[in-house]
């Protein structure tokens, strides 16, 4: 972290955080999506300029977004990134989990947006099954499988906690091995 000193005033600069973002390999195979994106927040006007500069590389000048409201509390019809301007459009018809971004060059893409509160083990697996090439998959069937993974994951652990406290226990290993033991032949076993 560097310090500026901008109009007498002491200001840390704070480097930007990553992009959190997983794409699809070049391929033939079209599929539902073209990969995810895990911003940090809500913010919109603070989290598409970074994600602009991202894709700009392989999909070419980003001039357009669209993205369902109910997922940004502010949907701004102009933001400002990469050095250009970026008109975003908001449908609600379109998936909530979804954003589309367009280009002047390189066609559209389409993105997961996976919420920033997600925990990061089941963002790595939506950013995964998001990327996979050729995938019938939408946005709303990957966030509707982790969810219900994410339940089938809690239950096991409240079991297993429900068992333990119940008096059950985990077997632990042995701390000595059991020096001198023999199998003991079973009665009616003829083999020999």
């Amino acid at each position: 972290m560097t310090t500026t000193v901008e109009r007498g005033v002491a200001r840390a600069f704070v480097p930007p955080l990553p992009t959190r973002l997983s794409l699809t390999p070049k391929t033939t195979l079209a599929g539902q999506l073209d990969g995810a994106w895990w911003p940090y927040s809500r913010d919109l006007p603070t989290e598409l300029p970074s994600l602009v500069e991202a894709l700009e590389g392989r999909w070419g000048r980003i001039t357009r977004a669209m993205v369902n409201p109910t997922r940004w509390p502010v949907v701004p019809h102009k933001v400002p990134a990469a050095g250009h301007i970026v008109h975003v459009g908001w449908f609600t018809e379109q998936d909530p989990d979804k954003m589309i971004l367009l280009s002047c060059t390189g066609g559209r893409c389409d993105l997961l947006v996976i919420p920033p509160e997600t925990g990061p083990a089941a963002a790595a697996r939506l950013m995964s099954a998001a990327a996979v090439p050729g995938s019938v998959l939408t946005a709303g069937v990957l966030m509707s499988d982790e969810a219900a993974t994410g339940r089938r994951m809690r239950d096991a652990r409240s079991s297993q906690e429900a068992w333990e406290t119940d008096g059950g226990t985990v077997l632990l290993p042995l701390r000595h091995p059991v020096v001198g033991a023999r199998m003991i032949p079973l009665p009616g076993n003829t083999r020999r």
